[in-house]
């Protein structure tokens, strides 16, 4: 059986049209009736994402907080680029211990100001991928990030638990060496950093591709990630047949796919459509197919 995936629900967004307004215009009402619905949607933690917020984000995130924490207890993921901002809202955020840090890259300014303020909080830690350079190259770059992040946030008394490793995905119109290389890098972490924990954000994988094709990339790619003992996975909450796969509803594509990541392929011509689409969509994300937004037709 597959392991299940816990949903971060990420439309609660500064660049989302609902919630984008209403955060500008501290208008309380369209941000929870978001939390109400990525709530009853199975969202087991909502993400709030601000931004770089350069401007008022120290002010806007606690705002942001107290407002959805007004309606649900679901737990918070706080997301910026504004370090003063992110230590604002965990200073007001009333559940810090169940609460994820979305996130700290393994860049020395974010580590230097953040992993204190984890440490302090007790809460979850995305450790992001992402070094001074940039995006690493392979498995081994993510690798050796992943010990700096590690090592630093032990030190500061953050146990491997809290750590979320997050190998960041790239969009299938890059190619597919980068999916390849962050799943190899899934399969090496319970040696680097035993007890922790994964996640990606799913959607990027589908950047831009057309909107009514993304939901196919990225359920295929959750499957996927899958097999590597994904924990967590920052998903669109409003996609129910990919929440119904980070549930373990969908077993019989589950264990498809990942047969096929073990190199044994079903006949397609006796799969069901639901099949089918993952069939041809792993083909693409795996590298053995190009990919072109025509991939589910041909």
């Amino acid at each position: 059986m597959a392991n299940l995936v816990l949903g971060i629900a990420e439309s609660i967004n500064i660049m989302g049209t609902r919630s984008g307004t209403a955060m500008k215009e501290r208008i309380p009402g369209p941000i929870q009736e978001m939390a109400r619905e990525e709530t009853g949607a199975g969202a087991a933690f909502l993400d709030l994402n601000i931004g770089p917020a350069r401007k008022d984000g120290t002010e806007l995130l606690p705002w942001v907080v107290e407002t959805v924490e007004a309606v649900t207890a679901t737990p918070l993921c706080l997301d910026t680029t504004n370090t003063a901002a992110m230590a604002a809202g965990f200073k007001s955020i009333k559940n810090k211990t169940g609460a994820i840090m979305n996130s700290i890259s393994a860049q020395p300014e974010r580590m230097e100001k953040l992993i204190p303020v984890a440490a302090e909080a007790g809460c979850h830690v995305i450790a992001l991928l992402w070094g001074p350079d940039g995006m690493p190259r392979d498995s081994n770059e993510r690798a050796a990030m992943s010990v700096d992040l590690m090592m630093a946030m032990n030190e500061a008394g953050i146990p491997n638990e809290k750590m979320i490793f997050d190998p960041i995905a790239t969009p299938i119109t890059l190619g597919a060496d980068q999916i390849a290389s962050g799943l190899e890098f899934l399969s090496m972490l319970p040696e680097i950093a035993p007890g922790s924990r994964t996640t990606v954000g799913l959607s990027n994988v589908s950047n831009g591709v057309a909107d009514k094709l993304r939901g196919y990339l990225d359920r295929t790619y959750l499957i996927m990630l899958m097999k590597y003992g994904l924990t967590t996975a920052i998903v669109n909450s409003y996609d129910s047949e990919l929440i119904a796969i980070c549930r373990g509803e969908r077993q019989v594509v589950v264990d498809m796919v990942h047969a096929m990541m073990d190199g044994n392929d079903p006949d397609p011509s006796t799969l069901d459509q639901r099949s089918l689409e993952h069939y041809k969509t792993y083909k693409v994300l795996s590298g053995q197919n190009v990919f072109s937004e025509s991939w589910l037709t041909l």
